[in-house]
C-alpha cells in the first residue's frame, strides 16, 4: 500500500479556538483553526485534535459520553448544548520563529507528527492514540541533549454551574492537579451526574519535571513522554435510557479511576516504541484490509495545495484515494468496541455547545456513518452501534407504546414494536413526533434497522441475526404495521407521513404514504421476511407481512419521469423544495434494494430525479448522491459527485463540511467510491459497475460483498483483467462476468479467481 499522508507547512491558525457555540457569523471561514486545520486522532474511547503549533501547542481531548441534553433556548433557537469536550492540554514552548516547519498525519500508521528547527535544534513531536492500551501518547524529542523544555498545563471549559441561565443545572465542575510527574483532570457534568477523570503521566529523559501550581515545568530534557488516559462513569445499559430522573441515570456507577491510572502507568512502563508497535499492529489489522489504486502517484505537496490543485485541474488520483482512505481512518478512530458509536462529528468536538448537539440523527446521518463499515471491510467498527441499540431499545419500546396508544389506539396491544425517531443521544432519545407537525415519518426506524440487515448480509453472522438483527427488524415492522391505513384499492399507506425535513410553502409537508415511508416500510418488511426464513421462523405476523408486502406500492413514477416523493405530486417540484438536500424518495435505491437494474424504468426515473435535484448541496447530501449515482451504474455522473465533494465540500484538513463539519460526508464518500467499484445488492457480485473514464486502469483489494466475500480486482482500459474472491463464510457465490452470472459453491477461507 502506498503512503497516504496529510501534510502542511503552515501551523494551525488561531482563529475560533474558544468558540462556545458554533456561530454562523464567525464560522465557515478558511482560517478556522479547529474545524479547517487541526488533525484528528482517535482510538474509539477518545478523540484528540492536534494543532501543531510551536509557540503554544494545543491538544484537545473529546470523550463522547460527556454531554448535556440537547437544548432549545431563546438565545439559541437552533438548538445548543449536547457534547462538551473533556479538556485541553497546552504545551508552552515559546518557539516563535522556526524553520523547516512541517506537520503531518500518516493514515497508514495513524500517527501525527510536528517537526521544525529552532535556534539550531531539530524538534519532533509524535502523537498516536492506542486502542489496545486506551491511551493517547506523545513523544517530544530534540536532536541535542537537554534541548527540550516547556510548560504543560490543562484547561477544562464550561467550569460553572449552569450553561444558559442559573438553575438549568447544565454546567460542569472541574479540578486540575499537578503532582508526582503528572496532571489529573476530574469533575462532573452536572445535569446527568457524569463523573469524569483523566490522567496525564510525564517522564523526561535527561531532564527534570517540577510542579508549578496546576502546571508542570519540564526542563532540559532530551526526550519527553506524555501518556494520557481518561474515562467517565457512563455505562451503556438499558436503565440509563429508561430512568426518567437525569440525576439517577449514572448514580450507581463510579468513575473508573483505577483503570485510567493503570492504563497510563502501563504505557509508561512499556515505553513509546512498544506501545506504538501494539497500536500499529491493531490499527493495521483494520486499515490494511482494503486498498484502492487508481494510478495516483504520491504527490509531494502539502494537502492544502493538493486541494487547490484539484479544484483547478480535477486531476489528482492520489487525492481521491487519500480521501477514500481518510474516511476509513476516521471510522476506525471514532468507532471501536468498548467505546461509543460515532456521532455527527465522529469523536471530535471543540465546542461546549456542539453543532446539532453532536447527536445521533436517524434520518440519514447515523446510517451514512456506518455505510463504509460494510463495503470497505470495517465490519468490526459497527459493534458500538449494536451496543448502543441494545441500550436504547427498551426506551424505544416504551415510546412505541405511547405513540400507538395516542395516535392509533385501535391498534394498541401488548407488543407495539419499537419507535426510533430522528434525534438520539447517549442518555435519551426523541419520541416519534406528533405526526401532523414533525419533519420525518415513522419510516425512520426502518431506515435505521436497514443497517442491521446490511451487517448480517456482509458478515453472515447468524448469531447476530438471531440475537439482535431479526428482533430489531421485526419490532420495527410491528410498529409500522400499526401505522398503515388501507385504501379503497387495497393499498396500504402510512397514515401520517413526512419526507424528512422537506418543506412546502416554508412549512413541513405532511401527507399520506410518501415515498420515504412506503419504501422503508417495504424494505423493512422484506428484510424481516428474509431473516425469518433464514432462522426458520414462520408465525402469524410473518404471514401477515408476506401477504401484504405488495400492497405498500413503494415506487411511483410521475409525469416528469421522476420517482415521486409524494403520491399526490404530478410533475417534479409540484410539492416541496426542488433542490432539497435530502433525497429521501430514493432511499429504496440506496441504501435499499427496491429500485434496481431489474426494472430499467425505475432506474431511469431515479436518474431523472437525481438530475432534477441537482448536484450542488451540503457535504453529506453530496455523498448520498454519489452513492445513488453509483447504484444507477452511471460512472460519469458518480464521478461528477466525487469531484463535487473534493472541490466544494472539504476543509483543508479533509473533514467534510455541511457546513459546519459533519463526519457523515467523509464516511459517505468512502462508501460511494467503494460502491462505484463493487456492488452486491442485486443478488450477485458485480465488479466495476460504475467505473468512470478517469479510473480506466487500476485495482482494488479487500472490498467486501454481501454473502460474506472479500473481493480483489485489477482492470485496464475499463475492463477487469483479474478478479479473485475470498469466501469468508462458505456461502454460494454468484458473480457477474463477461460470460454472464456464474454460480459456485464455496468453502470458507478459499479464494476463487475469474
Amino acid at each position: 500500500m502506498k503512503n497516504y499522508i496529510l501534510s502542511y507547512t503552515k501551523q494551525t491558525p488561531l482563529r475560533n479556538d474558544d468558540l462556545f457555540l458554533r456561530d454562523h457569523r464567525k464560522c465557515n471561514i478558511p482560517e478556522d483553526g479547529w474545524e479547517r486545520w487541526s488533525l484528528p486522532l482517535g482510538n474509539g474511547y477518545m478523540g484528540i485534535n492536534v494543532f501543531g503549533r510551536t509557540d503554544r501547542e494545543r491538544l484537545l481531548i473529546t470523550e463522547n459520553s460527556l454531554s448535556n441534553p440537547c437544548a432549545y433556548h431563546d438565545k439559541f433557537p437552533g438548538g445548543a448544548a449536547g457534547l462538551s469536550n473533556f479538556c485541553s492540554f497546552y504545551l508552552d514552548f515559546s518557539h516563535k520563529r522556526v524553520k523547516n516547519y512541517r506537520r503531518a498525519l500518516n493514515l497508514n500508521k495513524a500517527l501525527c507528527t510536528t517537526e521544525y528547527e529552532y535556534k539550531g535544534v531539530s524538534y519532533k513531536r509524535e502523537h498516536f492514540a492506542s486502542y489496545p492500551g486506551n491511551v493517547f501518547v506523545t513523544r517530544i524529542t530534540g536532536n541535542k541533549k537537554n534541548s527540550v523544555s516547556f510548560k504543560l498545563s490543562a484547561e477544562v471549559s464550561l467550569n460553572r454551574s449552569y450553561l444558559f441561565e442559573e438553575g438549568d443545572g447544565m454546567g460542569k465542575t472541574a479540578e486540575i492537579k499537578a503532582e508526582n510527574n503528572g496532571i489529573t483532570v476530574s469533575g462532573e457534568m452536572l445535569y446527568y451526574g457524569i463523573k469524569f477523570y483523566g490522567k496525564m503521566n510525564v517522564t523526561a529523559k535527561d531532564g527534570t519535571v517540577n510542579t508549578d501550581g496546576d502546571s508542570l515545568i519540564i526542563s532540559n530534557a532530551t526526550e519527553v513522554l506524555l501518556v494520557f488516559s481518561c474515562a467517565t462513569n457512563y455505562v451503556p445499559e438499558e436503565r440509563v435510557f429508561t430512568e426518567k430522573d437525569p440525576k439517577k441515570k449514572l448514580a450507581p456507577y463510579p468513575v473508573p479511576v483505577d483503570r485510567v491510572n493503570e492504563n497510563a502507568e502501563n504505557a509508561v512502563k512499556l515505553g513509546f516504541d512498544k506501545v506504538f508497535s501494539e497500536h500499529l499492529e491493531d490499527y493495521s489489522s483494520l486499515f490494511d484490509k482494503a486498498q484502492i489504486d487508481f494510478g495516483g502517484e504520491e504527490e509531494h505537496i502539502t494537502t492544502d495545495k493538493l486541494l487547490s490543485k484539484y479544484r483547478r485541474t480535477k486531476g489528482s488520483r492520489y487525492l481521491e484515494e487519500l480521501v477514500f482512505q481518510y474516511g476509513r481512518y476516521l471510522l476506525i478512530s471514532s468507532s471501536r468496541k468498548g467505546g461509543r458509536p460515532a456521532n455527527l462529528q465522529g469523536i471530535w468536538n471543540r465546542y461546549d455547545s456542539s453543532p446539532w448537539s453532536a447527536g445521533y440523527w436517524h434520518n440519514i446521518n447515523v446510517q451514512m456513518n456506518y455505510w463504509p463499515a460494510f463495503n470497505t471491510n470495517l465490519h468490526e467498527c459497527f459493534g458500538p452501534y449494536i451496543e448502543y441499540y441494545n441500550s436504547y431499545k427498551a426506551l424505544a419500546a416504551e415510546n412505541a407504546d405511547e405513540y400507538i396508544k395516542k395516535y392509533f389506539p385501535g391498534e394498541y396491544s401488548d407488543d407495539n414494536g419499537i419507535a426510533i425517531a430522528t434525534g438520539a443521544w447517549l442518555y435519551d432519545m426523541e419520541k416519534l413526533p406528533d405526526p401532523k407537525t414533525g419533519h420525518s415519518g415513522a419510516g425512520t426506524g426502518a431506515f435505521t434497522v436497514k443497517l442491521f440487515d446490511d451487517y448480517y448480509e456482509f458478515t453472515r453472522d447468524e448469531d447476530f441475526l438471531r440475537e439482535t438483527g431479526y428482533p430489531a427488524l421485526r419490532k420495527v415492522s410491528v410498529l409500522l404495521s400499526k401505522t398503515l391505513e388501507r385504501q379503497e384499492d387495497g393499498t396500504l399507506l402510512a397514515k401520517y407521513s413526512a419526507s424528512p425535513e422537506q418543506c412546502h410553502n416554508d412549512e413541513y409537508y405532511h401527507t399520506k404514504g410518501c415515498a420515504f415511508d412506503q419504501q422503508m416500510i417495504y424494505q423493512c418488511w422484506a428484510d424481516t421476511i428474509k431473516a425469518a426464513e433464514i432462522l426458520g421462523i414462520n408465525d402469524s405476523f410473518i404471514e401477515y407481512i408476506k401477504k401484504n408486502l405488495h400492497r405498500l406500492s413503494p415506487v411511483l413514477i410521475g409525469k416528469s419521469g421522476q420517482i415521486k416523493e409524494f403520491r399526490e405530486e404530478n410533475y417534479y417540484g409540484d410539492i416541496g423544495e426542488k433542490h432539497h438536500r435530502h433525497i429521501s424518495h430514493l432511499v429504496g435505491l440506496y441504501p435499499g434494494n427496491i429500485i434496481t437494474s431489474e426494472n430499467e424504468e425505475h432506474i431511469k426515473a431515479a436518474q431523472v430525479t437525481l438530475n432534477r435535484r441537482g448536484d450542488k448541496s451540503t457535504g453529506w447530501s453530496t455523498a448520498h448522491k454519489l452513492n445513488l449515482w453509483a447504484r444507477t451504474k452511471n460512472g460519469k455522473r458518480a464521478f461528477d459527485l466525487v469531484k463535487m465533494a473534493l472541490t466544494k465540500c472539504m476543509a483543508t484538513n479533509l473533514w467534510d463540511l455541511h457546513p459546519p463539519y459533519q463526519i457523515d460526508g467523509n464516511f459517505g464518500f468512502s462508501a460511494g467510491v467503494a460502491e462505484m467499484l463493487l456492488q452486491s445488492h442485486e443478488g450477485f457480485i458485480e465488479v466495476l459497475p460504475a467505473l468512470p473514464d478517469e479510473w480506466k486502469t487500476g485495482s482494488f483489494r479487500g472490498l467486501t460483498a454481501r454473502g460474506g466475500f472479500s473481493v480483489d480486482a485489477e482492470w485496464e482500459d475499463g475492463r477487469a483483467t483479474n478478479i479473485s474472491v475470498k469466501s469468508l463464510s462458505g456461502e454460494k457465490l454468484r458473480i457477474k462476468t463477461k460470460n454472464g452470472i456464474i454460480e459456485k459453491d464455496t468453502e470458507k477461507g478459499k479464494i476463487y479467481t475469474f
